[in-house]
């Protein structure tokens, strides 16, 4: 499989695979293929499906093979922002927000993962559930805005917009901590609640939560 991203603020994914080759997305997430049968299931069976819908995922996947000869297809974001390649080793896993799964290699395996910290499932963004992917093969993101990535020592901690948190590796500790100071709460225009990261480990950060893009454009909405 070979693979390349091209756009700037509406990037596109575009993979050539070789014959038998396969890749996978939540429905509608192809743009465009070539040579490429197509079959939607609940992958993996239909309880792993429905922990995919939970976790705020399809519960149907799509399955994209490339026949005879080999086959090309073409991946795009649902809004503006970063197309993230991530090859992951065998047993190599990572967390990610709601709606960052954008499609990865048929070997990689999608599932839901479950916050333990009351606090975090209740005040992070993103509920209780989180999508986890796990290796081996390639997989691929839909970061909202820009990508960064930060790597955090063991201990060092970084407090974080909950919105703005994409995805992490999995020995990062996640956890939810309340903005300190009653004036900073009220006045600071950053909400009660703030993600505390606690490495080891590293840290995808997106520079525009969709939330905040719908927020604003929703004041140039004409109300009814």
């Amino acid at each position: 499989m070979e693979f390349r991203v091209e756009g700037i603020s509406m990037q596109t994914l575009l993979v050539e695979m070789d014959e038998a080759e396969a890749m996978f997305t939540e429905r509608g997430g192809m743009a465009w293929l070539s040579n490429v049968d197509m079959d939607t299931s609940a992958k993996g069976g239909l309880m792993k499906g429905l922990g995919r819908m939970v976790s705020g995922e399809s519960l149907f996947m799509t399955t994209y093979t490339a026949k005879r000869g080999g086959g090309k297809i073409a991946f795009t974001p649902e809004a503006p922002g970063t197309v993230l390649a991530m090859p992951l080793e065998a047993g190599q896993a990572l967390l990610c927000q709601r709606d960052a799964f954008m499609c990865a290699e048929d070997s990689v395996d999608l599932s839901m993962h479950f916050h333990k910290r009351l606090g975090a499932g209740l005040f992070g963004g993103e509920g209780f559930f989180l999508q986890k992917v796990e290796g081996p093969g390639h997989v691929f993101f839909e970061i909202a805005g820009e990508a960064y990535e930060t790597s955090l020592a063991s201990g060092e901690v970084l407090s974080v917009d909950p919105g703005h948190i994409a995805l992490f590796e999995p020995t990062v500790d996640f956890s939810i901590t309340r903005v300190k100071g009653v004036r900073n709460m009220i006045l600071g225009g950053e909400g009660l609640f703030l993600a505390k990261v606690t490495g080891p480990g590293k840290v995808w950060l997106q520079s525009l939560p969709l939330p905040n893009l719908a927020a604003k454009l929703n004041r140039y909405v004409a109300k009814s």
